[in-house]
This record gives structure tokens, sequence and C-alpha cells, in this order.
């Protein structure tokens, strides 16, 4: 059976008062997009509190309804049969032939759920799902009815036509991309920092991203990798700007002047300054990173404290308090963990210390880059106007 729709439901949207309006239109805008990656012939629109997807005569069922699960706002799909409205005893037929289809052989606890939209219905709800009830019974003898706590709930919506659905998919959950501003992500080749991106974009965030890369110490397949980790990012964040930062003449330069225990926090925070400085001029109001706390020198309270110091922008950190495991788990969820592990290193594996300094005091790192004063500034701002910009969609 071809399902002829799919009906898009969403959680949080719900509580937004006046306002739900411009969260239901941003998510309707989404799953457009989403589906014109599919096919054309998808409809998408707003209905009495509802959001229907319609479905062209032909297409890829699977291939929609991964396009769908991406969406972020979306909490459930579920996918729905249209009948025309030809009276109640051609319902009862329509809804044995449903359950054919969809569950053949049933033989578990049900009930029948009708939500009448068309008020001028003749037939009432309730007498409506008894009717339906007592179709789907004789038509399946060893299936029987509990209202309270059914194995499965056959809901029947009444419109103009008659919606039946049963099925219901696990979205993405989150707000819909787009109604929460614009953020900077600084992603790396590594695990945390895609994940870190996906993380703030469910919560409705577009996002942006800086990479830092540092040839000819950091190879072109480095680079290829995090264009790569870009895209799986976009399936679900939508288009990503991903600012590429030749890194080597100013890590060269810290590696020269700067004592070696102190080389990656002093690195972090010229990342930061460069990325903050990018994100002003792409009117991001945040930036993001992967760090979690203890997971590496750089990643203590103190680095991050002093990290944190060379910025004003706000510093989201999603992945702060999940351990390694915990981020794993969510990589290969979004499908990230396989590129991820390539053996391809970055910038910040390249130049890492024997002996980093692990509680790092801000006046001691701010004297050791008082060392960099004579062209820093310069390598900064070539830095930035060498920067290559990709567009990944």
């Amino acid at each position: 059976m071809t399902f002829h729709a799919f009906l898009i439901k969403y959680a949080e949207i719900a509580i937004k008062g006046k306002n739900r309006y411009l969260f239901e239109d941003a998510l309707v805008r989404q799953i457009r997009l989403a589906l014109e990656k599919v096919q054309e012939g998808f409809e998408t629109v707003k209905e009495q509190g509802r959001i229907y997807v319609y479905c062209p005569a032909e297409y890829d069922e699977e291939e929609a309804l991964e396009a769908l699960k991406r969406v972020f706002g979306i909490v459930y799909i579920c996918p729905v049969m249209i009948f025309e409205d030809c009276g109640a005893e051609q319902s009862a037929l329509d809804i044995v032939a449903y359950m054919k289809a969809v569950h053949p052989d049933y033989a578990g606890t049900f009930k029948v759920y009708t939500r009448r939209a068309k008020k001028s219905y003749p037939v009432p709800s309730m007498e409506f799902s008894a009717k339906m009830g007592e179709a789907i019974l004789e038509a399946f003898p060893n299936a029987k009815v509990d209202v309270h706590t059914p194995e499965l709930t056959v809901s029947v919506e009444i419109r103009d036509r008659i919606y039946i659905y049963s099925t219901t998919i696990s979205g993405s959950g989150g707000m819909p991309i787009g109604t929460n501003g614009k953020a900077m992500l600084l992603l790396s080749g590594g695990i945390d920092s895609p994940v870190a991106g996906y993380m703030i974009a469910k919560r409705g965030v577009m996002l942006e991203a800086v990479y830092f890369h540092a040839p000819p110490y950091t190879s072109d397949r480095a680079k290829q990798k995090v264009i790569d980790l870009a895209k799986l990012v976009a399936r679900y964040s939508g288009r990503i700007r991903l600012h590429v930062i030749n890194f080597t003449d100013i890590q060269l330069y810290i590696y020269e002047k700067c004592p070696h225990d102190e080389l990656t926090i002093i690195m972090r925070r010229y990342m930061m300054r460069i990325a903050e400085e990018i994100a002003g001029k792409s009117k991001c109001l945040g930036l993001i990173t992967g760090e979690s706390l203890g997971q590496v020198a750089s990643q203590t309270i103190q680095s991050l404290a002093v990290t944190n110091e060379v910025c004003t922008l706000p510093v989201f950190r999603p992945v702060i308090g999940f351990d390694k495991e915990e981020i794993v788990r969510l990589a290969r969820k979004i499908g990230t963990f396989d590129t991820s592990i390539l053996p391809y290193e970055d910038c910040c594996t390249i130049f890492v210390a024997k002996h980093p300094v692990t509680k790092p005091i801000l006046s001691v790192i701010q004297k050791s880059e008082r060392k960099l004063e004579e062209d820093i500034d310069r390598l900064v701002k070539e830095a930035l106007s060498t920067a290559e910009v990709i567009e990944i969609d």
C-alpha cells in the first residue's frame, strides 16, 4: 500500500502561544526544503491545527521518510491513507482494507479513535469509532477491543475525506531551523564538534562553521574529511557556510615564541578570537564548540575559563557534560562517527605538547601572549584575508 500523505506531529511548538504560527511556518518551510531533495510533487500545508504532507502519485516512500526524520521540529510522522467520504458503511469497508494492507492477520488489542475536523459530519465521533471497531472485529476474529491500553490505535480524522493512520514513526524533535538565530561552529575532524553542531541546530539555530587547516602538517584529506563532516551535519541543519582558515603560520609563531606546555591553550585562544571575528561579520550570535569537561588538557574547567576570556559572544558547549561513550553514541546515530575516525589528523593534534598545562593561570597566559605582539596581528589578518569559504548544501 502506498500512503497518500504524512501527518506531521510536533511538541514544543504547540505551547508557543501567540507566536505558534511563526514556528509552524518555519517547520513547513523546512519540510518543503527537505522534500525538494527527494522529488517534486509533495505538498505541505497547515490545516486546522495540523501539518500534512500530501504525496505525489508515485514516490519513494523510504526516501521521503528519511528526509522527514531529519527535519528538526518533527516529533512524529504518521503515514496516512485517504479515502473518499461515501458514508459510514463505505468507511467501514475502507478501514478494513487499510487494516488488511498495513496490519494483515492482526490478532492483538486495538481501539479506534475518531476526530471530527468536519463538524457537520452527521455521525458523532464515539458512534463512528464503534462502527469502525465492529467492522475490524468481523474482519479480524482474533483481534480484541481494549479502549484503555490497546496495542494498536487506529486513528480516523473526518475532513472533506476520511484520513486513516495507525503507525507512528519518530522524528528528530527539537525546533525548526531558523527560529533561534545563527551561531558559528568550530568544526574539527574529531568526533565531538559535529555532534555539538547537531545538538545546537536541533534547537532551531542556523549554523556556519570554521575549520583551522595547517598545511603541510595537515593534508588535503584532513580538509576533505571536515568538508564531509559538514555535509553530514547539513543533512539536519540545512546549508552551512564553512570558513577554512590557514592556521599554519600562527601555530608556528606560537610554537616559536611561547612555552610549549602553554601551546594548546594559546592556540585555542587564537582560534576563538578568529572564530568570533568571522562570526561578527556573518551576524552569528554565539560560538559552538565540542568541548567536554575534563576530556583533554584544554578542556579542564581552568582551561575553559582562560579560553572564554577572549570571547565576547556566548560560547555554547552542548556536550560539556557528556562522557566519550555518550558522544560516540550520538555520533553514530547522526552518521558522523565513521567519518570522524578516519586517520587524517587536524591542526589540534599535530602541535600538542607532551605535557600541556591543565590548570592555566590567565595572567601567565597573557604574559606569554605578549611575546607574540610583534607579528601576531599581521598573521591573524592574513589568515582571515586568505580564508576559503565553501558552501555546504
